[in-house]
């Protein structure tokens, strides 16, 4: 079995490639892994890394570097698709110009995921349409971001054959089945949102809700990244437990302001740690496997600093500095697939009727159940009118991104800015988009 990676030169790269040791020999297991990426440095730098891995596990894949991007896609199985346009330099600009404007800059969240939607969009379905021509039959894995909407995008292109993942819908689960003493791999759970803004809002073992019980312990919910963030009080408000993200909307103020304190942008952070390591590990390729594990600690060890230092300040848990989030949903879908091996996974998907405020072709991330035939969103409780009305005006937002990105329409990129629910102005939006050049 053949897997691609579009974005060879990401640095979450080794984290996939570690992951398909797991089942080196089995059948169906992925025999070749082919990189592509338009940044060569960075491409051969990554190389230099999995090159260390597989030295250490007998078996690995073999791992090919493509000259185009149809050669990339010709003959695979499977297609993760991890581009960044524009590299850091892009997101920091996402992240500077709102923040001007005192509004929030966050790469797929507000004004922030709106500008790198309009310039993301054009690409990705770029990238769906030659899939369509070259590797008709390949399942593409959407890791870009912002995801749900770039999924809903390609989607347009190559139907049920796109599917979207994020690693945080699975990782609040399995935090909040640990605080409330269930074995996170056997739990039941109700989740519904789109990217990014989602809320767990039932948690079962044994036949048993266990959420209510959670959401009464101060101490257990004080044991877990969204306890912590969102605090006992707004959680038994809520009833639920929202997904991290959401902290930008229930916290606003308190987000822009540690924001705009901090130092650095977390753009700006990854910008110039980045930079140094592929640099380090361009002159010193010997390190390269050992430059990475430390850069990659770092960035883990620093991820959600601002919101963790508008929510009191507090450090993550070890367990949560593994990484490999995105690669272990990423294997697990693509194992269910190809194994025929029935799983259930929270994933972005298209609606079809699950949701009942929602269109069938709107992308939501839901719970699936995954086998050979594909991916099938699962039931699940109707929204509440809070968590239906934000659905509702997010991905209208979304969908505005998209007309914008497809049609280079100005009306519809302000459509799409000012009607966000953390921009606050339409004069706001305006000079935002002003700011980032979109005429």
């Amino acid at each position: 079995m053949r897997l691609t990676i579009l974005g060879g030169g990401g640095f979450r790269v080794p984290l996939v490639y570690r992951s398909l040791f797991a089942e080196p020999g089995s059948p169906g297991a992925v025999k070749e892994l082919v990189l592509y990426d338009t940044d060569h440095q960075r491409l051969s730098v990554i190389a230099c890394v999995l090159a260390a891995q597989a030295h250490s596990a007998p078996g690995a894949p073999i791992v090919r570097i493509a000259q185009s991007l149809d050669d990339a896609l010709r003959g695979a199985d499977f297609v993760f698709s991890a581009i960044r346009m524009g590299g850091m330099a892009g997101r920091v600009r996402d992240e500077r110009i709102p923040l001007t404007e005192g509004v929030l800059g966050q790469e797929t969240v507000g004004a922030g995921g709106v500008l790198y939607g309009l310039r993301i969009l054009p690409e990705a379905v770029n990238i769906a349409e030659r899939v369509r021509v070259v590797a008709p039959d390949a399942w593409v894995i959407n890791f870009t971001n912002p995801a749900g909407m770039v999924t809903e995008a390609m989607h347009r292109v190559l139907g049920q054959r796109v599917i979207g993942i994020c690693d945080s819908p699975v990782g609040l689960v399995r935090r909040a089945a640990r605080a409330a003493g269930a074995d996170p791999d056997t739990v039941g759970y109700d989740y519904v949102g789109l990217n990014h803004l989602g809320w767990l809002r039932r948690l079962e073992s044994g036949g048993r809700d266990l959420l209510p019980q959670l959401l009464d312990d101060e101490a257990a919910l004080a044991s877990f990244e969204e306890g912590r963030l969102f605090g006992p009080q707004w959680l038994r408000t809520l009833g639920s437990i929202p997904n991290e993200y959401l902290h930008y909307y229930y916290f606003t103020r308190e987000a822009i302001e540690a924001v705009r304190s901090a130092e650095t942008t977390r753009g700006e952070f990854l910008e110039r740690q980045q930079a140094e390591f592929f640099r380090r590990a361009a002159a010193e390729p010997a390190n390269a496997p050992e430059l990475w594990e430390r850069t990659r600690l770092e960035r883990e060890v620093t991820y959600g600093a601002a919101s963790r230092a508008a929510s009191g300040g507090w450090e993550r848990d070890a367990e949560d500095l593994e990484g490999g989030g995105y690669d272990r949903v990423a294997l697990a879908l693509m194992r269910a697939i190809a194994h025929d091996e029935r799983a259930t996974l929270i994933l972005n998907v298209p609606n079809a009727g699950t949701v009942g405020v929602l269109d069938a072709d709107a992308v939501v991330e839901v719970p699936c159940a995954v086998d050979a035939d594909g991916v099938r969103p699962l039931p699940v409780a109707a929204p509440d009118a809070h968590q239906a009305g934000l659905m509702l005006s997010v991905k209208a937002v979304e969908r505005a991104t998209i007309e914008a990105a497809q049609t280079g329409s100005r009306t519809a990129a302000l459509r799409a800015m000012a009607t966000h629910p953390l921009v606050d102005s339409v004069a706001v939006a305006a000079r935002i988009l002003d700011r980032a050049g979109i005429k």
